[in-house]
């Protein structure tokens, strides 16, 4: 054999032996599946509010007269009827005996015209005096009779300006500050002596959107949940320093018309207080129900994806590869996202491995659960920080 063909030989071998294989496919990537949770639920629409007092009442002297008494403590619980103020009640007690005396001299006055009526009547029958007589006699018992009717007013509002000396609280709730002083003259009508506010129950007064005004009227129409307008539908509400909602009342209220400036409604709700802990003017979120009852299939929000304008999940197909599904989706329940639609109660959620799926992709599966990771508590909210103190004394000797 040549040289070159030897060569030749040489190198086809050399090549035969490194002919690399074909590379092998990579196997298929294993991810969790779960069949989603199956919860009846509803929404609930927040709202920003404040709480506001059903009764404020300015209380103003009735009379006038110098303050006598101030009966009560500067911002304390009072109840109705309880006396706060008295105003200077000697010149009132002498009008009310005057007015006692008067209607004594009007009745004594009836009494005697009356007689002489009587006695006129008579005589009249025998000839002894004349018709004329007697028709005077009657008009004088009717003016006595008139007399005393307006002595008995006279006397009922000397009664009426005697018990306004003791101004007492006109509802149960707090008292503001005094705005008097003792030996101040007040003026009746006029002097502003304290204010009252009711606190139990409360208000939690909002503005709704008229876009939910609007949801709220096609849901009644369509059966789904009744108008706040004459069902209590419920209320809760959160505090400002609160991470739930603590505070529970039912709506009470919706107005008769939607602002048009500011495209809102104004509603309330009431709210029980009976330790007084809640204080006209608080600010709070309100979560109200916003829609019926409806079957909800509960997943993690991080397996819901976006595309473009879509909400997405991967879906496990019969043939082990995994689907992409559309799925509308809802308000946050014990921790998971809830999925109005686009998803049934035996399909198999992809819970991981979602960054290098593909649709059409075979992949290995592994059957886990779904648990909820809260209770059932509503939407989460940030925890609000209470801020520090500026100051601190000793217990006893701060304000």
């Amino acid at each position: 054999m040549s040289r070159t063909a030897y060569s030749a030989a040489l190198l086809l071998c050399v090549a035969a032996c490194h002919k690399q294989q074909p590379p092998a496919a990579p196997p298929a990537p294993t991810v969790s599946v779960a069949q989603p949770l199956q919860r009846d639920v509803v929404n609930w629409d927040e709202y920003i509010g404040h709480f506001e007092a059903p009764q404020s009442v300015d209380l103003r002297a009735r009379v006038t007269g110098v303050v006598t008494k101030i009966l009560f403590r500067d911002g304390q619980d009072v109840r109705a009827g309880q006396p706060l103020f008295v105003i200077d009640p000697r010149p009132y007690e002498a009008q009310l005996r005057q007015a006692e005396a008067q209607v004594a001299s009007s009745r004594a006055t009836l009494i005697n015209a009356q007689a002489v009526e009587a006695r006129s009547a008579q005589l009249v029958q025998a000839q002894a005096v004349s018709r004329e007589e007697l028709e005077n006699n009657q008009a004088q018992t009717r003016t006595a009779r008139a007399n005393l009717q307006s002595a008995e007013a006279q006397l009922y509002n000397a009664r009426l300006n005697l018990g306004f000396t003791t101004v007492r609280a006109p509802v149960a709730g707090r008292v503001s500050s005094r705005r008097v002083s003792l030996g101040d003259q007040v003026t009746s009508g006029d002097t502003l002596l304290t204010t009252v506010v009711s606190l139990d129950p409360i208000w939690f007064t909002f503005d709704g959107a008229e876009s939910f005004y609007l949801k709220y009227l096609r849901q009644a129409q369509e059966g789904q949940r009744k108008s706040s307008r004459v069902a209590p539908n419920p209320v809760d509400i959160q505090l400002s320093d609160e991470s739930g909602y603590r505070w529970h009342g039912h709506m009470a209220f919706v107005d008769n018309a939607v602002d048009p400036a500011a495209g809102t409604i104004r509603a309330h709700a009431v709210v029980a207080n009976p330790d007084h802990f809640l204080t006209p003017g608080l600010f709070g979120r309100a979560r109200l129900l916003g829609s019926g009852t409806y079957r909800a299939m509960l997943v993690p929000d991080e397996v819901i994806s976006a595309d473009q304008s879509r909400k997405v999940v991967y879906v496990l197909g019969r043939d082990g590869k995994v689907v992409q599904r559309p799925v509308e989706v809802g308000p946050e329940v014990m921790g998971l996202r809830a999925v109005r639609d686009g998803l049934a109660p035996t399909d198999l959620v992809v819970l991981d491995g979602l960054g290098g799926l593909q649709p059409g992709m075979k992949v290995q599966s592994r059957r886990t659960t779904i648990k909820p990771r809260s209770a059932d508590s509503g939407p989460q909210v940030p925890q609000v920080t209470v801020p520090e103190p500026s100051a601190a004394t000793l217990s006893g000797q701060g304000a």
